[in-house]
Order: C-alpha cells, then structure tokens, then sequence
C-alpha cells in the first residue's frame, strides 16, 4: 500500500471515529448541518431538544479560538428537522491546515447531513449594502492561496475535480430570497471574496477585491464549501454584513463594534434560517 493509500484509509478513519463519538450523544440522524459566524453563535440557542458536545471533547477535532466563536457542536431540533451545528468555525488564520478547517464538515456529511448552512461576519464593499444588512451569497472567489482537496483524493468521498458551477445551491438561495420577502428582511444577493487574514484590507486591496466582482469579503466560509460541494452537499450561504468597506470613507475596524452588529442582526439571521429549515 502506497503513502497515498494510507494517507486516505487515515482521514477516512478519523472521520468515522469522531462521528462515532458523536453519534452516542445524538437522537436522531441531523438532516442538515449548520456554521455559526462571527457573533452569530447564539442562533444555536433556537435549536430544539439539544444536546451540546464540547470540540475538545471530540476525537480528531482542533478547538477554535476565535473571538466570538464558543467552541460547541450542538444537535438538536429546528422547526422540526434534525440539525447539526457547529457554534464556532476554525479559521485557517489561527494557523490550521485547510483540511483542519473543514474537518467539522466531513463529520456533518458522514452522520448523515445532506444540506451545509454557513453564516459568517462580512466586510461590505458593495455601496449599496449598510452594516447589519444580510446577503446571500450566490458565489464565491477563493483568495486564500490554498485549497482544501489538495493532496490524495479519495474518490469514496467525493470526485478529484469536483465541478464549482453552482457551490451555492440556487433552489435555496432563492427560497431563502422569497422567505426575507415574506417576512420584510432586507437582503442582498452578491458574491464573497474569501481572504487568507487575519489582517484587514487596505484601500488598495478593497477597490481591487470590487474590481474583480465581489460585495462581501471575509476570512472563512470558501473552505468549507469547496468541501460540502465535493462530497454532494447543497449549500446556503448568508453573511451578515458586520461593516462597510468603502475605500473612500473607510475607518478603523472596531471588532466590538463588529461583534455588535453581528450580535444585533442575530434574531433576524435566526428568524430567516429557521423558516428555510422549516420549508426546505
């Protein structure tokens, strides 16, 4: 057996043996996994009949240690469906590999979750778009020099080159549109830029980050996905818009002031994600 083999038959162990650890605590099999951002961890607390399993806890996972991320996977209950969710992501800028930050994701598809939920705090470039707004995110643009399948593809998990036409499932996204109508949210659908961090933008990068088409820009979220996509997962991506990035009025980013943004608009991320679970 070559290094390649092994290296599979490793990842492919290590999976099993987290979702079997957590599978003792669950109830039921989760439909659907879900990513809380940046400020938004407490969406976890509208989950039903839950049970909450510490990352520490569980074998073969990092601990994040991000502002404003918990560190708890919780599984429960929402409008009915069985969810996974991760309360806290890791970033690759807390120096982990890209495999490391999309660990949780392969977890989520192996216990059963056909549907991937990530929200994230985002920088707005787009004019149009004001702190506390929401976007959908419709696609996506990889800038954080690496990428998640590199290294041996095991074909058991999803394809070498998997196709990126549609990483954001546009039947979600569109019932995700109709549903903020219905309820009176104020959305946007635009494209995010995901960056290495965990430095901020200059002027300079902002209007070149605009220039080649993107309205958000964060420091997550593109892994993950490029992971769910390879393993057949539907994805609905949302990010709250945390502050405006306009290179002509740009200030000094307050991370409290981004933490209460992102903490504000938290009931409205939670009412909109729970009345697309409800009506998946």
């Amino acid at each position: 057996m070559g290094d390649k083999d092994k290296q599979k038959m490793i990842l492919k162990s290590k999976i099993e043996e987290s979702a079997g650890y957590i599978r003792k605590f669950l109830r039921g099999s989760p439909e659907i996994g879900i990513i809380l951002g940046t400020g938004l961890g407490n969406l976890a607390a509208q989950i039903q009949e839950k049970i909450e399993i510490d990352y520490g806890q569980i074998p073969n996972f990092t601990v994040s240690t991000s502002i404003g991320h918990r560190g708890v996977l919780v599984a429960g209950k929402v409008s009915g469906r069985q969810v996974i969710a991760m309360e806290g992501r890791f970033h690759y800028y807390e120096g982990y590999t890209m495999q490391e930050v999309t660990y949780p994701v392969r977890v989520m598809k192996a216990l059963g979750a056909n549907t991937l939920i990530v929200s994230n705090a985002a920088g707005g470039m787009n004019p149009d778009y004001e702190s506390g707004d929401l976007m959908i995110i419709s696609d996506h643009i990889n800038l954080m020099g690496d990428n998640p399948l590199r290294g041996p593809n095991d074909d058991s998990l999803g394809p070498r080159f998997p196709d990126m036409i549609e990483p954001y499932n546009d039947k979600l996204a569109r019932l995700a549109e109709s549903i903020a109508k219905q309820l009176k949210i104020k959305v946007h659908k635009g494209v995010y830029v995901g960056v290495a961090g965990p430095n901020l933008e200059t002027r300079a990068e902002y209007r070149f980050l605009r220039n080649i088409g993107a309205d958000a820009v964060g420091m997550s979220t593109v892994p993950e996905v490029i992971v769910a996509v390879h393993m057949g997962m539907k994805v609905l991506g949302i990010s709250c818009i945390t502050d405006e990035c306009i290179p002509e009025t740009l200030k000094p980013l307050d991370i409290e002031k981004v933490l209460a943004v992102a903490k504000k608009s938290e009931p409205v991320l939670s009412k909109l994600v729970m009345e697309v679970i409800k009506q998946m």
